[in-house]
């Protein structure tokens, strides 16, 4: 890791972040940074909980002078999505992320970050470990899981934190304060097939779809990025009926919440067919990479031959699996008629498997109308069942909804202002965001979200803004010097 980072203003913040992410944090695999982050907040002498889930609270009192405040929470997640470019060698169960610095931004090489939601625990940290540092009493709810299931937050049990008001740090624009959130489900399509013996006249060839940007599945799916999957069915869709196409494997795409950036599938064609079928795969690549040349320059679709399978998949099953899959909706189901440029309802056609006799099909469906997610996953449900698969709602988590006479956001809003001398674009976003479940059993508790530029959350292309990451600091420290008195 690049001593460099830790060179950077604020000192105590990258300093934090770089301890962090020298701990391997995969949502579902959080005991080393549980016992990190409890290890933490012992040695600081300041009481510390974790929670039957695995959640960490840390507790420290008021600044002299600041105990008529009211109790703030400050929360985070800590577990982080872990992509990596296919040609970069590394373990993320083992390793720490090699971070550096180019230009304004710190990246990490060849994988993602950690910026998704490593700031805003390194951010945390900071305060609590600062002797400086004018504060209200703080409860500080490290969660875990929120990338894949959310379920540190679903699992947190009333009664546990006292204080009034919230603040998220899991926004990704520097100049937005976020009021809600989009809810999700989690649509996973299976079901089991036949395997054939293929056939002699038959011959072997893999199929791969890479190069793409990827991003996250809400926050970028109005972007127009290119999805591997949808790619992927695009291109061996009609190769029965032209070259006696039949598949033998896909694997694309990797977590739910990340857009898929690579499919590889290993099919046979007709051994007379060869030639029409390298032209055709010629003439499907040229026109898509042109339809995607300004989102995804990287793009490439490449066919080689490979050992012919000993297997394919039943004809009858992969007519309907390539017809369901082109058919379901990928992307921007529903704006909002609310509020302004908002997506209000999407899918991400996340995971795809064929193999060894079985299909897996994993989907994540948002929206911040109830009934509107529903009506969503209920048509995907109706897509993948036509085909003979069983589907299974699951991971269920509501969305948050807008508070505009919030007194926090009040405060935040004439705070923005003052320092920056603009408005802050205050909104929802088309993420999950934990505040949603938080609320179910704190009602009361007073909620915001903000915190500083990153890009390219949840692929190899994120990256945090330097200058921004100040200009949120100092925001930070004010917001904690104007929490209103206790009533």
């Amino acid at each position: 890791m690049s001593s460099e980072i830790r060179q950077l203003q604020p000192q105590q913040l990258w300093n934090k972040f770089a301890d962090l992410n020298a701990v391997p944090r995969a949502s579902k695999k959080e005991e080393r940074v549980i016992a990190f982050m409890k290890n933490f907040g012992k040695n600081l002498g300041l009481e510390t909980i974790e929670d039957e889930v695995g959640n960490v609270i840390i507790k420290k009192p008021a600044t002299p002078g600041m105990e008529n405040r009211m109790t703030i929470v400050m929360q985070s997640h800590l577990d982080m999505v872990h992509q990596k470019n296919g040609d970069t060698n590394f373990d993320f169960d083992t390793q720490g992320i090699d971070m550096f610095v180019e230009g304004d931004w710190v990246r990490a090489k060849g994988t993602t970050l950690g910026a998704d939601n490593g700031l805003g625990v390194a951010t945390i940290m900071a305060i609590l470990e600062s002797t400086a540092i004018e504060h209200p009493a703080i409860e500080a709810l490290f969660t875990i899981d929120e990338e894949t299931g959310m379920t540190g937050a679903m699992g947190l049990k009333g009664g546990l934190l006292t204080g009034g008001i919230l603040l998220n740090l899991d926004t990704e624009e520097d100049d937005e304060i976020g009021v809600g959130c989009a809810g999700g489900v989690d649509v996973t399509a299976t079901r089991s097939y036949n395997e054939e013996e293929t056939p002699e006249f038959k011959v072997g060839y893999q199929v791969t779809v890479k190069g793409l940007q990827g991003g996250h599945s809400g926050m970028q799916i109005h972007e127009g990025l290119g999805n591997a999957n949808k790619i992927m069915n695009r291109v061996l869709f009609d190769g029965f009926e032209n070259f006696g196409l039949r598949i033998s494997e896909i694997d694309g795409g990797s977590l739910r919440n990340a857009i898929p950036r690579e499919s590889n599938a290993v099919v046979t064609i007709d051994g007379l067919h060869e030639e029409a079928f390298l032209l055709e795969m010629k003439l499907q690549r040229d026109a898509i990479k042109a339809e995607l040349k300004t989102m995804e320059p990287d793009l490439e679709i490449s066919v080689s031959k490979c050992d012919t399978p000993e297997f394919i998949m039943d004809l009858g099953v992969q007519e309907g699996l390539t017809r369901a899959l082109y058919a379901a909706c990928n992307g921007v189901y529903r704006m909002s008629a609310d509020i302004p440029e908002l997506v209000e309802t999407s899918n991400n056609i996340a995971r795809v498997v064929v193999k060894e006799g079985n299909i897996y099909i994993g989907c994540l469906t948002r929206s911040s109308v109830e009934s509107a997610k529903m009506d969503l996953a209920n048509t995907l449900r109706a897509t993948f069942e036509l085909t003979g698969c069983e589907v299974e709602f699951s991971g269920d988590y509501p969305g948050w909804t807008p508070n505009m006479d919030s007194a926090i956001l009040k405060v935040m809003a004439k705070l923005y202002e003052d320092l920056n001398g603009t408005k802050p674009h205050v909104a929802a976003c088309h993420a999950g965001l934990e505040c949603g479940i938080l609320g179910t059993n704190y009602p009361d508790m007073d909620m915001i979200s903000f915190g500083p530029n990153i890009k390219g959350a949840h692929s190899p292309d994120e990256r945090a803004q330097i200058s921004s990451v100040q200009k949120y600091w100092k925001f930070v420290l004010e917001i904690l010097k104007e929490i209103p008195e206790k009533n």
